[in-house]
């Protein structure tokens, strides 16, 4: 693990205790954030619904080097949902999701997912690391000294956005979540039938 990502490591640690004791029960997180330390249950759809919405008309915009170091640009996947998944390998919640977000981006026609490898690694080290947690869908690399100005640095790892088909910015969850959780999040502003 590098230095960059032991310090980012502790940070996310202290992100997650400050969140998890900062306001009373039932406060909310700012807006068009989500925090799902649970997996899904009445409360977190009702969060969600009120984060959906407050989204922003913000639309994000990148360009960062696959794995094979060829530019892919989110505006290719316009159209579409898009899941912006940022990651490490050193991230345990985050190699618990990758079964789950390629299960979704397998599954989904209207949703791509992509994988945002946030650490000062080497393509081979990502190369090992996926034989192990494999992931069926993009995985483009972000250079952790300069991350894309649109998204910023994620506060923790793992974050997620959600791209909505027009571009814009509809969601971000801070921490771990399940494509249950897309799912019924694009579902709900669709109006096709949330997934059981």
């Amino acid at each position: 693990m590098t230095m960059f990502s032991a310090a980012l490591f502790g940070l996310s640690l202290a992100f997650a205790a400050t969140a998890a004791s900062a306001g009373p029960a039932g406060s909310s997180p700012p807006s068009g954030t989500v925090s799902n330390d649970t997996v899904s249950n009445d409360d977190h759809a009702e969060s969600a619904a009120e984060s959906a919405a407050e989204s922003t008309d913000e639309r994000p915009e990148f360009s960062l080097p696959d794995l094979d170091g060829r530019i892919r640009d989110l505006s290719e996947w316009r159209g579409q949902w898009v899941v912006v998944n940022y990651w490490a390998t050193w991230c345990a919640p985050c190699r618990k999701e990758i079964p789950d977000l390629s299960d979704l981006h397998d599954n989904r026609d209207d949703i791509t997912v992509l994988g945002l490898a946030f650490e000062d690694t080497d393509v081979e080290t990502f190369r090992e690391f996926l034989q192990d947690y494999p992931a069926s869908y993009p995985i483009l690399r972000v250079d952790v000294y300069a991350p894309p100005p649109s998204l910023g640095t994620p506060r923790a790892l793992p974050t997620t956005h959600l791209i909505a088909p027009d571009g814009r910015l509809a969601e971000t969850w801070i921490g771990p979540i399940t494509g249950e959780t897309v799912r019924n999040r694009v579902d709900g502003e669709t109006g096709a039938a949330p997934s059981p």
